[in-house]
């Protein structure tokens, strides 16, 4: 008698059904966000959506304005939902970053979308945990990228700001996560075990510096890519943001023309451009970034600040002097009418904390600021605000060409009429014939002179130069890291968008120095080194910082000679 087939029973139906669709979705992820989670995508998302889901490495270079924080959300649920008992870790450049796609991108998803808030069981934000647990076995947890991330376990890592970690981190402490591999009940059956699934490592960035290692990562992501490995690389630039109406086109032309306008930092972050330092650079990235370690910025008082605290016992400034500190505001000045495109030309000023240790002082540089060319008098009353609210001791300034008209303006005494306050006169300590252009016979004596003559060019150039090779000098840490830390002890995100601005400038401006100092380019002339500017770069901020590294070091002649006369002194007594 014939065999007659069995019906399918509902349940048969319905296990089928559930293997299909998984499967479709499987291969599908991006109709899976729109059909089940209810999310729209822009056709980049959904490339890279299909890309993460399917290659073993994927590494993805945006631009600003692509939402990269928005599409590593999506890919985690979608992940932890169709693939059971997945554990997905999320690690970041930055310490708070990581917590941010949990506790705002995917808590968004979570309230606008009823399937993705019946999938998940448990969500977690506290101080020392934050994750998502999935009723499927499923999690999703976020780590700091540091030693206490060590014994984690996952299946998918997700790297965020990669660039922001150290090779040694990425290798040594997250990379080890991926040890284990999700195990399904079906591999137990021989039949599907060439089905063995392989973990995943996507790194997401904005584009670095040449000289970090994340540019040979992506050097070897592209090759085998190409090669046909299981490698995939997406480099966005900004016009796709202003294509998708994610960024306006508006802004983004503004920014362009702004006068501090850094064109490095606007081929990283917008252009999605790896950049280097010029070949025939004096000055070399890799002795800049190894001094980027200040956390601390200096904040000049604003206006309304000052005069607020006008009468009151109310202390200005954030940084108390230290015992035996020195400190110096250095100007490099451009006025109006100059012969170079005013978008080439700004006056710059840096303070500077001197530390003394032993015989010598570490250069601390806890603010610059850049000011479009303007009149001789207002410049004058600029540095005098600043030399006051940071507790000067000395100023550096170039007293050649431009430098002739603000040093007159400062060796008179000026009225400032937005702050009604009189500032005294100054002069010179080290010129004689600049004393004598002196307007008041009062001047009191704390300007260093510097003429730019080929011999102290050649001092300012190789003295910056040592200072950085034998880290000497100090700069303020990058913008990025200090936005984090900005966000997690000032309260930045409550801030109002200009005291944000003004919160992250100084931070800005460090970056914006180490950019134009890597573009710099020198040639030996008469046996003197000689720095110049290539194309529409400039050297303001170079100039302001290398015055006042060069009046640091005669200050540390001056303690060297007085020591060498005590020692005279004491061998007299002696002998």
């Amino acid at each position: 008698m014939a065999k007659t087939k069995k019906k399918p029973t509902h349940t048969n139906k319905t296990k089928e059904g559930f293997k299909r669709w998984t499967s479709f979705y499987r291969a599908n992820p991006h109709r899976f966000a729109k059909e089940y989670l209810g999310v729209n995508l822009f056709l980049y998302q959904v490339l890279l959506l299909w890309a993460m889901n399917k290659y073993s490495f994927f590494m993805y270079i945006a631009a600003r304005g692509q939402g990269k924080s928005y599409i590593i959300a999506i890919y985690c649920v979608i992940r932890a939902i169709l693939y059971p008992q997945s554990n997905i870790v999320l690690a970041s450049g930055t310490k708070g970053q990581s917590k941010l796609i949990i506790t705002e991108k995917i808590f968004a998803l979570k309230n606008t979308s009823k399937n993705l808030d019946r999938e998940i069981k448990e969500f977690k934000t506290s101080t020392n945990e934050c994750y998502v647990v999935f009723h499927n076995g499923s999690k999703i947890t976020a780590v700091t990228s540091g030693d206490s991330a060590r014994g984690y376990r996952a299946n998918i890592l997700i790297v965020d700001e990669f660039r922001l970690i150290t090779k040694e981190t990425i290798d040594q402490i997250l990379r080890p996560f991926l040890n284990v591999n999700r195990t399904p009940p079906y591999l137990q059956n021989p039949k599907y075990s060439h089905l063995t699934e392989e973990n995943k490592e996507i790194y997401i960035s904005s584009a670095w510096y040449r000289n970090h290692w994340i540019w040979d990562s992506f050097k070897s992501y592209m090759k085998n890519m190409v090669e046909g490995k299981d490698y995939f690389v997406a480099v966005l630039p900004w016009q796709l943001s202003v294509y998708h109406r994610l960024l306006s086109k508006k802004r983004v032309e503004q920014q362009k023309t702004e006068e501090d306008f850094d064109q490095m930092s606007w081929d990283m972050e917008y252009e999605a451009l790896f950049v280097g330092e010029n070949e025939n650079a004096y000055y070399k990235l890799d002795d800049i970034q190894q001094c980027r370690t200040l956390p601390k910025a200096f904040y000049p008082p604003t206006d309304r600040e000052y005069v607020e605290a006008k009468g009151t016992r109310k202390k200005l400034g954030n940084m108390p002097k230290q015992a035996g500190e020195i400190r110096i505001v250095s100007m490099d000045i451009a006025l109006m009418g100059s012969s170079k495109a005013v978008k080439n030309d700004t006056t710059a000023f840096t303070l500077i904390r001197l530390l003394p240790q032993g015989e010598e002082y570490r250069r601390d540089v806890v603010y610059m600021e850049s000011l479009a060319g303007q009149h001789s008098e207002l410049q004058a009353i600029r540095l005098k605000q600043l030399y006051y609210d940071f507790e000067g001791d000395y100023v550096a300034m170039d007293t050649n060409g431009n430098g002739i008209a603000v040093f007159d303006n400062v060796t008179k005494i000026l009225y400032d009429k937005v702050r009604d306050e009189e500032y005294p006169a100054w002069t010179v300590i080290n010129d004689e014939v600049m004393d004598d252009r002196k307007m008041d016979s009062n001047a009191i004596p704390l300007i260093y002179s510097i003429k730019g003559t080929s011999e102290i060019n050649h001092k300012v150039a190789t003295g910056l130069r040592s200072a950085f090779e034998k880290r000497k000098i100090r700069l303020l840490m990058n913008d990025i890291e200090a936005k984090e830390d900005l966000i997690e002890n000032k309260g930045y995100l409550k801030k109002t968008s200009e005291e944000q601005v003004n919160l992250l400038k100084p931070f800005v401006q460090a970056t914006a120095l180490t950019n134009e100092l890597v573009n710099l380019v020198y040639k030996v002339q008469n046996g003197y080194i000689k720095i110049e500017e290539v194309g529409t770069t400039t050297k303001d901020r170079y100039s302001s910082i290398g015055y006042g590294n060069y009046v640091a070091t005669l200050l540390e002649q001056d303690i060297l000679r007085a020591n060498m006369r005590n020692d005279e002194m004491l061998n007299f007594c002696l002998f």
